[in-house]
């Protein structure tokens, strides 16, 4: 069911002419120009444009045979007239558009796994995107996005700039950001996760089982979900009377090789940490083979917690204490809240977090009961 599909490919639609529908908008007001209250047709459009009809056309169907220079120039002005295509006639693809800023993760899979669900209920296909980890799509894919009309957009982990919102307004393709990297605006439909309560509940446990030196492995400073559970440890450690030591913090990226390289450097201190919140799963696995490495063993030497509770973290070994967030969920919620939206029985602007949970599993246990800790080559 899930077509996947570079986020910079580039693909032709057939023509096709404005209705008579379609040719008319009135608007209180211009967003990019203060005008007042005015209704523009297509063709005036065109004129102002000097441009003829058939080309804004092709502009407001995402057409490619347009020169950038005029689909600038076009857009501009369809933005200033408030131009936005009526939903109900907007002949939209039986398909729902899933952004990533990038897929090699089987965090991913699990966020596939909840789109999937709602939309084959649905009787919709999934179009699969890419970003090369970049947190805003390319300005091609935009374009793609209003030729295919889809019922909708997810983002993951990813936004849109201000000329592609307006792209996808104008043509009535409703959107929702997942897990938002930055904030999205009070403006944007988005589904998160209590990250903050996530780390706390991840800090805590490690402090509750006796451990004062824990260090952590963070996610990218850019996201705002990496952040939040960086937080989230600071405030379990400030709130036990325990100090943040800033060298037992390690900046993290989300992936396997940096929870590894990090793990190999927090392993190798004299004063190493007795226990570690690696800030996810995939740098959870990372320190578990750093640890391997330097004869550590989990959890008599160290205790280790991730986060996202991935079906890997229940086959390691020994299983992984994790702190689950419900990714499967939180994307069936984004779908059916953009599907809600394409129907017009959405709120506009919603923010929804999902709540999170400690899954106590066998990677965490009491820190050794000698002082000193077992030192490492």
């Amino acid at each position: 069911m899930t077509a996947r599909e570079p986020a910079e490919a580039r693909t032709a639609e057939s023509e096709s002419r404005p209705t008579t529908s379609e040719t008319r908008t009135t608007t209180t007001t211009a967003p990019t120009t203060g005008r007042s209250t005015q209704t523009a047709t297509l063709a005036e459009i065109a004129r102002e444009a000097g441009v003829s009809a058939p080309t804004v056309s092709k502009v407001l169907n995402g057409r490619a045979d347009v020169a950038p220079a005029t689909r600038t120039r076009v857009e501009e002005l369809l933005r200033a007239h408030g131009y936005r295509r009526r939903r109900a006639e907007a002949g939209r693809s039986p398909l729902i558009d899933l952004v990533f800023h990038e897929l090699e993760s089987a965090w991913a899979m699990e966020v596939i796994r909840g789109v999937e669900n709602v939309a084959r209920d649905a009787g919709l296909s999934v179009v699969l995107s890419e970003s090369a980890g970049r947190l805003t799509p390319g300005r091609t894919w935009a374009d793609q996005v209003a030729a295919r009309r889809p019922h909708g957009v997810v983002l993951v982990l990813s936004g849109l700039d201000e000329s592609q919102r307006a792209l996808l307004t104008s043509r009535s393709i409703p959107f929702v950001v997942m897990d938002p990297a930055g904030d999205p605006g009070a403006d944007v439909p988005s589904i998160g996760a209590t990250n903050w309560q996530g780390g706390l509940a991840a800090t805590r446990h490690l402090v509750e089982l006796g451990h004062r030196r824990i260090g952590a492995i963070t996610g990218p400073s850019r996201m705002m979900c990496s952040r939040a559970r960086l937080d989230g440890y600071r405030a379990a450690l400030e709130t036990a009377g325990l100090p943040v030591d800033q060298d037992l913090v390690r900046p993290g990226d989300f992936h396997h090789e940096t929870g590894y390289r990090q793990g190999l450097e927090l392993l190798r201190r004299p004063d190493r940490p007795t226990a570690v919140f690696a800030g996810n799963d995939l740098q959870a696995l990372g320190l578990y083979e750093a640890a391997r490495e330097l004869g550590l063993r989990i959890p008599e030497d160290l205790s280790v917690v991730g986060f996202d509770d991935l079906p890997v973290a229940r086959w390691v070994g020994p299983p992984l204490t994790t702190v689950r967030q419900p990714l499967t969920e939180m994307a069936e919620a984004a779908a059916r809240l953009v599907l809600d939206l394409a129907r017009e029985t959405g709120t506009p602007a919603t923010r929804v977090e999902l709540a999170t949970s400690l899954v106590v599993r066998s990677s965490t246990a009491e820190p050794p009961s000698n002082t000193a800790p077992k030192q490492v080559g």
